[in-house]
């Protein structure tokens, strides 16, 4: 029980989640969707130690859609911006190492419900997003900026700490 435990708190602390220990291998030939499944059922005779979809839910998933609610909390990817044409699009830029980032997306996971149903929240990766950035003049972390389906910038803002606050400078 105490290695299980260990492993668990190790794989957690490097940030591999508790799956990569139960996970069994797979055949160089799985299909996509198989490598994409993040959360297997644990094995039978391995003990329960924690609920990891609920230590994970203040992380962000990669190119997985978190939809729910009305509107949608999605990652990022440049044809996501062509949802403007139904709606309101804003980019997110958040990094992973900040403590205002990590708040925000908390509190918009944490209301997901509350997402008008006519916008989608762009989660865009701070670190990685050199050109972007440049093209709306981001230059701190935790920066919104809305879009048209053109991806033209229609407004800016940054440090907005609640999903509340961001629906009120949506235009």
């Amino acid at each position: 029980m105490q290695k299980y435990l260990v492993i668990a708190i190790v794989a957690l602390i490097a940030g591999g989640g508790i799956w990569l220990v139960a996970r069994p291998a797979m055949p160089t030939d799985a299909p996509a969707q198989a490598a994409a499944d993040t959360h297997p059922a644990p094995a039978p005779s391995a003990p329960v130690v924690a609920d990891t979809d609920a230590m994970h839910k203040d992380t962000p998933t990669s190119s997985e859609a978190m939809m729910h609610g009305a509107g949608n909390y999605i990652a990022y990817s440049p044809d996501k911006i062509a949802l403007a044409q139904k709606g309101k699009v804003v980019l997110f830029f958040h990094a992973s190492w900040c403590p205002t980032c990590r708040n925000l997306d908390a509190d918009i996971k944490a209301h997901l419900k509350d997402i008008p149903s006519d916008v989608t929240i762009l989660d865009v990766d701070y670190d990685t997003s050199g050109p972007l950035k440049q093209k709306y003049g981001v230059t701190i972390q935790h920066t919104l900026v809305q879009v048209d389906a053109t991806g033209m910038k229609l407004a800016k803002w940054t440090g907005s700490p609640t999903l509340a606050d961001i629906t009120s400078h949506i235009i």
